[in-house]
């Protein structure tokens, strides 16, 4: 199925939303709840499936529903359509602060492109989600996006959400260090797998984890500065980092003085 054509507008620059234009009878999919306004016109449905396939049958669409729940996504997608004569707008924003990535599928290399399992947003009418089996099981489990990832398929817009600032990168049969859980997205050529940090003392007392993720080979990839999972530890009243003194030569050693 050909994608429907979307035009579009990025809004903000710390915490962005997407505003939407539709022509009459165009369709955009997005995850339940990602909806920030509507105009007069728009119609939404809530559905299973991605709506890529027109004559999938229910149990295809109860699987392919199913395969989302896998991700961490919600069973159903919300369609929202222009029932009226002019162009309508409709608006998403993302469940936290950072940055939305608006994706070309057709400048993709084979219109394919993998995405941590929370950064879908919303896409044009005719991109297909599926999820996408990492085979590596060291990336699976220390790589900081589990062994499911998502993966999009077609040749129009669709956007994705990251946290914080977002940096693409494109390699020419280079290797990319990084830390886990800050990988967004990135082309099927390029290949994702974790490696050790560096010996026993950095992996304990570096800082960085005792792991970092590993991109290469040749294609684009997106990574973001504060994934959901580092923003959570920040705030957290009783996260690693809400006691620690930047100015003390002790550091964490010095709360053992405390009162």
């Amino acid at each position: 199925m050909t994608s429907h054509e979307i035009d579009y507008k990025i809004i903000g620059e710390d915490i962005q939303i997407v505003e939407i234009e539709l022509d009459p009878n165009e369709t955009v999919i997005a995850e339940a709840g990602a909806m920030l306004f509507m105009e007069d016109g728009i119609q939404f449905e809530t559905k299973m499936g991605d709506g890529s396939q027109a004559n999938q049958s229910i149990l295809g669409k109860v699987f392919q529903a199913g395969s989302r729940l896998l991700t961490g996504e919600s069973l159903f997608m919300t369609h929202f359509t222009n029932r009226g004569y002019g162009k309508r707008k409709v608006a998403f924003a993302a469940p936290y602060p950072g940055t939305v990535m608006p994706i070309d599928l057709s400048k993709i290399y084979g219109n394919e492109l993998i995405v941590q399992k929370d950064g879908f947003l919303c896409a044009a009418m005719g991109t297909s989600m599926k999820i996408h089996f990492n085979q590596r099981i060291g990336s699976g489990l220390f790589g900081g996006e589990g062994f499911i990832l998502q993966k999009l398929r077609g040749d129009g817009m669709a956007f994705v959400h990251a946290g914080g600032v977002v940096i693409e990168r494109q390699l020419n049969n280079e290797t990319l260090r990084v830390d886990t859980g800050c990988v967004v997205a990135f082309e099927p050529t390029v290949n994702f797998d974790i490696q050790r940090s560096g010996g026993l003392k950095s992996m304990v007392f570096g800082g960085e984890g005792m792991f970092l993720a590993t991109l290469r080979g040749t294609g684009r990839c997106w990574i973001q500065s504060m994934p959901i999972s580092k923003l959570i530890d920040r705030l957290a009243v009783g996260g690693a980092n809400s006691r620690k003194e930047s100015g003390s030569v002790l550091g964490g050693l010095g709360n053992l003085f405390e009162e």
